[in-house]
């Protein structure tokens, strides 16, 4: 009598499943305990904004996210979070609820600084012109205020710029953070931070389907924080030009040492530079002793230490550098 084949586990079909390698499991570990590391980090100083406003004569409510900066109540935010309010109430995870008031906004860099009377962990912040492209960052927002929303990305490019609006004033924020890391509603105002937990932007827009943009933490921000802090606004200095970036005439190019410029493709009526004889389609080569190659130049070196200040400017006009003494004025 034949005996019975033992019974024998089925074999799965096809070829079996190979085991994690260790290098990529000692990866992942690795940038989980980064990430892990920077929300344990800034949970606790970041906070949700709920603040309301009157639109249309009714009023109607509004939240974001805010960034403890100093142990002793200021925030940092994004102007359009607080836009129309000068109070609201800010909430974090600890379970706190503080009343806060809005200290200053500058809608052109589309930062904010709000205050409360509590104690709070402050952020460490960093600088955004050591980033690279490709570098780790970590988005964290409070949009409910009793959870930190963490998402995480790299930064997929630099020097992006954003336009702002302040009524009829527009400007351009220069060197924006670009990043992958997904901002989530109420996100506006939080910290984008580098993976030691040191925020090097406040996150400001959702640039497109998985991109979001932050306005970078760098010298320029700084003095506008401070400059929030001090007086409630930021003093910016007005020539009254449009224009854009263009290449000098290779001659001049060649005495002058660089080959763009600014280029005046319209000048706005009483402006300053109006009145110093600027001329649309000059070439404006230096303001104040120091060189301009496009917008973001000029923007840079106008603030309010220009305002009522007896400058020189320097314009290209055909073959000729031309020096026109101007008085900027305040934008307002």
């Amino acid at each position: 009598m034949a005996l019975a084949e033992p019974l024998r586990d089925p074999q799965p079909e096809g070829p079996l499943s190979p085991e994690p390698d260790e290098d990529d499991v000692a990866v992942l570990d690795a940038y989980s305990a980064a990430v892990s590391s920077v929300a344990e980090t800034l949970i606790p100083s970041v906070a949700s904004l709920r603040v309301t406003r009157q639109m249309g004569g009714w009023p109607a409510a509004g939240a974001g996210s805010a960034v403890a900066f100093t142990p002793d109540g200021y925030l940092v935010t994004s102007a359009h979070v607080v836009a129309g309010s000068d109070r609201g109430m800010a909430a974090f995870v600890d379970g706190r609820e503080l009343e806060f008031r809005v200290v200053g906004r500058d809608p052109l860099s589309d930062l904010a600084v709000v205050r409360t009377s509590g104690d709070l962990q402050a952020a460490r912040l960093g600088d955004a012109a050591k980033l690279k492209v490709g570098q780790l960052v970590v988005a964290i927002g409070n949009p409910l205020g009793f959870a930190g929303s963490v998402t995480a990305g790299v930064v997929s490019a630099l020097g992006r710029s954003l336009t702002t609006r302040d009524g009829r004033s527009s400007r351009l924020v220069e060197n924006v953070i670009q990043t992958d890391a997904a901002l989530n509603p109420g996100n506006s105002g939080g910290a984008l931070a580098d993976s030691r937990g040191r925020v090097v932007g406040i996150n400001t827009a959702v640039a497109g389907i998985g991109l979001g943009l932050a306005v970078p933490i760098d010298a320029t921000t700084r003095a506008i924080l401070a400059s929030l802090m001090r007086d409630g606004r930021v003093r910016r200095a007005y020539l009254g030009v449009v224009g854009g970036t263009r290449p000098l005439p290779a001659a001049l190019a060649h005495d002058l040492g660089r080959g763009r410029a600014l280029e005046v493709v319209q000048l706005l009526d009483k402006s300053p530079a109006a009145s110093a004889g600027v001329r649309p389609g000059d070439l404006i080569v230096e303001l104040d002793g120091r060189p301009i190659e496009g917008v973001a130049d000029l923007q840079r070196l106008l603030v309010g230490e220009l305002v009522g200040r007896r400058v020189g400017l320097r314009v290209a006009r055909g073959n000729k550098v031309v020096e026109l003494p101007l008085t900027p004025s305040e934008l307002v």
